[in-house]
């Protein structure tokens, strides 16, 4: 029997039954049965969700036959793709088109599908989320019916759809709109707590993208702000090989994940890591096609819960949540990830008509999160914040319902289009009622 474990470990499953679809018609066919049966089908997509939203509890569809660039148009400057392709194998098609994504997140190891379902995003532009630059999508309800959404057939189902949590349908291909590929320069420095307070919405002014990570028990954290360039994509000047080699692989990734099993044996030592951790990587000025910016390695493998915070209460949820976690014997050996991003007109996405702070919170796959994590998601809470889709969280669909204006227009979508729920399992029952 197969077994489906998600990439943190946290969730998995063992499902009745495993397809690999190579075409619509076949993913037809499995719903069709999973209706007629009274069972479930679920297309899992990487398993980079935190939580269980994509666990099947009876047939599970893979995703690999449903993959690569369909359709190009110049002209509307859009860009259709088979729901199962991994955003890096876009992201690669895409530059070799000559054409970008406007935003994305850090990780490209999702599929499309998998990444606008759960509300994947990046940090400032114009758009944050991937949900945000999707402008048609094809896919099987639970009903066994073909169903086209783009801005003219079926408007309603591609404005909730677009961030559909995989509780309306299999998506089976998706359209972005896309740009002409572009240069970004990233300019990645140490910056002081007392600066990063003082200054951040100075810096999300005046860059494109800007992230942060503080390091808990220290007064340091790690600045990228990303500046989009005019100049001609030949123009880049990106790292050398050994430079990216020795801080995104080495240090990044080779030494952090060493400290990180140290702190997890000896507790005692994550602050003084943390403080030289947050040092440790050298301030850098580089430039290069969008995705090669955007995106990072990551090997460590970790825990992690997000919240999305109107963006006027952002540095006082910041705040409480370091004065939370220094009156706490808690040793947090990875940092706090600081994003922001502009209201969006997407249902129920976590930044849908406000301005957003997101504030992420991580520990090592090993380590027990709970305490942690329900301590920081109070004070988010007590802030305003919605919780990502696709990483921990505790709420259900009463909370859900409160944060999430439309989340009443989604539950009657799902209604219609999924009315013997193929596609529910624990995580949609939770989140969405019955």
């Amino acid at each position: 029997m197969t077994r489906w474990t998600n990439w943190s470990g946290l969730e998995s499953a063992e499902p009745t039954q495993v397809l690999d679809p190579r075409s619509v018609a076949d993913v037809v066919t499995a719903v069709t049965r999973a209706r007629e049966s009274g069972t479930g089908v679920k297309m899992v997509g990487s398993g980079h969700s935190f939580t269980g939203i994509s666990a099947p509890e009876h047939t599970m569809l893979r995703p690999g036959g449903l993959s690569g660039i369909l359709s190009v148009d110049h002209r509307a400057m859009t860009v259709t793709a088979g729901a199962g392709t991994l955003l890096k194998t876009l992201n690669a098609e895409l530059e070799r088109l000559g054409l970008s994504l406007h935003n994305m997140g850090d990780i490209a190891e999702q599929t499309l599908a998998g990444a606008i379902s759960t509300g994947t995003h990046g940090s400032g532009g114009i758009a944050a989320g991937l949900a945000a630059q999707v402008v048609a999508l094809e896919m099987v309800t639970g009903t066994g019916e073909v169903l086209v959404a783009d801005r003219t057939t079926n408007p309603e189902v591609l404005d909730l759809a677009r961030l559909g949590l995989g509780a309306l349908g299999v998506l089976t291909s998706l359209t972005f709109a896309v740009e002409p590929l572009f240069l970004l320069q990233a300019t990645e420095r140490p910056i002081g707590w007392a600066e990063l307070l003082e200054r951040h919405d100075e810096l999300v002014a005046t860059h494109h993208h800007v992230d942060v990570h503080w390091f808990p028990h220290s007064e340091g954290a790690l600045l990228k702000a990303n500046t989009r360039l005019a100049d001609d994509v030949g123009t880049a000047r990106p790292l050398a090989p050994w430079s990216s080699w020795l801080d995104d692989e080495l240090l990044s990734n080779t030494v952090f994940g060493l400290t990180t099993r140290l702190g997890n044996r000896f507790p005692a030592v994550v602050p003084a890591v943390n403080r030289v951790s947050s040092r440790a990587l050298s301030a850098r000025t580089y430039s290069d096609v969008a995705h090669k910016v955007f995106v990072s390695t990551r090997r460590v493998r970790f825990r992690e819960m997000e919240y999305a915070v109107p963006r006027a209460a952002g540095l006082a949820a910041l705040a409480e949540a370091r004065r939370v976690i220094d009156a706490h014997d808690w040793r947090i050996g990875f940092p706090v990830e600081i994003r922001t991003a502009p209201a969006d007109d997407v249902p129920l996405s976590t930044a849908y008509r406000q301005d957003a702070t997101y504030l992420a919170f991580h520990v090592p796959r090993e380590v027990d999160h709970a305490a942690y994590f329900a301590a920081m998601e109070s004070v988010m809470r007590a802030h305003g914040g919605r919780p990502h889709w696709g990483k921990l969280h505790s709420l259900d669909a009463t909370a859900l319902g409160e944060l999430h204006p439309c989340l009443d227009d989604f539950t009657a979508l799902r209604d219609r289009l999924d009315p013997d729920r193929v596609f529910a399992n624990g995580y949609l029952r939770r989140v969405l009622g019955s």
